[in-house]
């Protein structure tokens, strides 16, 4: 319990770049990006370790390229497997839906879909920031008040420990605190409601014996009579997913009894025993504000999705890939601050289309009216569908404008001549991939430039002979000619594009 007679200690003499509220993936994500951009990182979170509850068991080849780029992958490949999709099939086990993820190395340079353990994931993206003198990590820290000035903002915590209350500036305050989020609530930033709200049982639990009988395709068990989700974990690891059904006994269910029981069609406990479980409420919601000036939001704390497209950590891990440059820009004077209006604007109409997606699953998965589910498995088993990863556009934002072509889109990872993938030549910044020819008209410094047989297929396949990539891997836009590739530059690292969004109105203290 907080002591109210002790006084507020001040640190503000320890001034912080950027000061990140939570510690999850999404939050370690974002410390581990501005480590690398040499910013001075203050990371607070309530809790004293790693969370152990069962949350997300998969991210995608983009999210690896994160990871990538962090140095993880050497680990990360001692943790992992690919994953190779996702069959919805109905009560009678007719196959409705088939999602293939292919397993073999693709376009990003990774698998599409990598199994994980997020307690490891998340041990293995704080390690990478013990030893760096830049960042600050204080964990068992709770933060109660955020107060924005001109150029900083006050925040005050308390260390959980001991009662100490204290306090710390930073230039900006991201709050990836979850989805009840501190930081959102001081914002006054409401959600917008996508319409799926529904309580599921979650239930890992580790193997006793191989059971190659389960499959390693995730299943979707669209039954009205009890929606269900199996998935293969990695490892050992198996997890089912039990919705909650109106006429369920509350006092029992999450008991060893009642799991043991809904389970039994598929394991028992003689094949497995039960790691952990827990009930979530599974919701569809994006913030309507992720910036009031120094504030910002990232992950759930700024959106929510069911879990039936395995997007939920993934969308974090992008939010934080996409903004940790653009505060390093900003923070640094080479950009200008509007252009950190540009995350909101690019990062929610793209995650809101996972979430759509995964609305739209949730409706199929958890259908129970008999008459409804009679005419869903009469329109998918007629024609099977073959579900494909949607790759979004970004919304508008720090890149060309263009409503056809590659502009905004992720860009495709190459391999040099030397087999060596081209993220980790190029780290966390700007690349421009140009052809054979067009390469001698390139004098620029401001960035990477990169060509080789792979890049030069690609960007004849795309009528350009140079692409500007982002660090995020988006690509920013491209020059159809030599002449153009000046130009191009000057947009991204001079203005332009960059500080084309109208910096936000509304820039009023969260002062509480």
């Amino acid at each position: 319990m907080m002591n109210n007679n002790k006084s507020l200690i001040d640190t503000s003499a320890c001034e912080y770049d950027v000061a990140i509220i939570g510690f999850g993936p999404t939050g370690a994500v974002l410390a581990n990006l501005l480590a690398q951009s040499q910013l001075k990182v203050l990371v607070l979170e309530r809790e004293a370790d790693v969370l152990q509850l069962p949350r997300a068991i998969r991210f995608d080849a983009e999210c690896m390229r994160v990871f990538q780029t962090i140095g993880l992958t050497d680990t990360l490949l001692e943790q992992v497997s690919a994953a190779p999709g996702m069959k919805f099939v109905n009560a009678q086990g007719d196959l409705l839906i088939e999602w293939q993820r292919p397993t073999e190395i693709g376009s990003h340079g990774w698998s599409s879909c990598y199994r994980v353990h997020q307690p490891e994931l998340e041990h293995a993206l704080r390690q990478r920031l013990t030893q760096n003198p830049l960042l600050h990590i204080k964990t068992r820290h709770d933060v109660f008040a955020l107060a924005q000035h001109e150029d900083h903002v006050r925040i005050q915590f308390e260390n959980m420990r001991n009662g100490e209350l204290l306090a710390a500036n930073a230039r900006y305050v991201v709050g990836c605190d979850g989805a009840r989020s501190l930081v959102r609530r001081l914002m006054g930033s409401s959600l917008s409601d996508l319409k799926l709200h529904e309580r599921w049982l979650v239930v890992d639990l580790l193997l006793k014996r191989p059971m190659p009988e389960l499959g390693e395709y995730s299943i979707q068990y669209c039954d009205p009579q009890r929606p269900s989700t199996y998935i293969c974990g990695a490892g050992e690891r198996r997890r089912w997913e039990i919705m909650v059904m109106p006429d369920d006994d509350l006092a029992k269910i999450n008991t060893p009894e009642w799991l043991w029981q809904q389970l039994s069609r598929w394991i028992t406990p003689r094949d497995a025993e039960i790691e952990r479980s827990a009930i979530y409420m599974f919701h569809s919601v994006v913030a309507h504000q992720w910036r009031n000036g120094r504030l910002l939001l990232a992950g759930d704390a700024a959106h929510q999705t069911p879990p039936f497209m395995g997007q939920g950590m993934a969308a974090g891990i992008r939010d934080a890939a996409n903004l940790a440059w653009k505060l390093r820009d900003v923070i640094n004077g080479n950009a200008a601050d509007s252009l950190l209006d540009t995350y909101e604007s690019e990062r929610s109409p793209h995650v809101k289309e996972f979430i759509e997606g995964a609305v739209r699953f949730g409706e199929i998965i958890q259908t129970t009216d008999l008459q409804a589910v009679a005419d869903r498995d009469t329109l998918l088993s007629s024609a099977i569908e073959n579900f494909r990863t949607p790759e979004p556009r970004l919304g508008p934002g720090a890149h060309d404008e263009c409503t056809q072509g590659i502009c905004a889109q992720i860009a495709p990872q190459f391999s040099l001549e030397n087999g060596e993938l081209i993220d980790n030549h190029v780290g966390y910044q700007h690349v421009l991939l140009v052809t054979e020819q067009a390469a001698s008209a390139v004098s620029d410094h401001r960035c990477a430039v990169l060509q080789g047989q792979a890049i030069q297929a690609w960007l004849q396949s795309v009528g350009a002979c140079a692409v500007l990539v982002r660090p995020d891997r988006y690509v920013f836009g491209l020059a159809h000619s030599p002449s153009e590739i000046t130009a191009l530059l000057d947009r991204a690292f001079t203005g332009g594009t960059r500080s084309s969004i109208e910096p936000q109105q509304q820039r009023q203290s969260a002062s509480h």
